[in-house]
């Protein structure tokens, strides 16, 4: 399986509208609203690149043998880089691969100290991020929704 990381605005709009409303993926996104279209995609993608503007990363677009994948990254959220990952259902097995690649440019050549997943608080599934090692790290409101806030911080070197 051989896994790039591109820009968003690399990737046809209309997969990455197929992916953004495809009812299994809506099910994990709560900020989603359904009204997804070709134009508030646009839109959603130049905010998204942005960000690597702005604070010197954000998220990238994934492909999986020249396939999208899906999107995900670091995105900054009040001072911390926050770690999304959205996948199609196709690849819901790649996602332990995806992660640690974007962990392995999170603590090494970006530089963060932590990273922070959010969760929804009806998120009852979260023993897979714990074994990763994210910790419980407090509650955070985003547009009007309430997230449970897990942390992961940057292993010490190997000695």
């Amino acid at each position: 399986m051989k896994l790039k990381f591109v820009h968003l605005k690399d990737v046809a709009l209309s997969e990455i509208v197929a992916l953004n409303t495809h009812p299994l993926v809506m099910r994990h996104m709560p900020l989603s609203d359904g009204n997804f279209d070709e134009e508030v995609c646009r839109q959603w993608v130049a905010g998204k690149e942005s960000q690597w503007e702005q604070h010197g990363y954000g998220p990238w677009a994934f492909l999986i043998d020249g396939r999208f994948a899906g999107w995900g990254g670091f995105q900054y959220e009040d001072g911390d880089a926050d770690l999304g990952l959205v996948l199609h259902p196709d690849f819901w097995g790649a996602g332990k691969l995806i992660y640690e690649a974007m962990i392995l440019r999170g603590f090494g050549e970006m530089g963060f100290d932590s990273v922070t997943i959010l969760f929804p608080p009806g998120r009852r599934r979260v023993k897979g991020i714990l074994k990763l090692g994210f910790q419980p790290d407090g509650e955070t409101e985003i547009e009007g929704e309430r997230f449970i806030r897990y942390r992961l911080s940057r292993p010490p070197p190997c000695r």
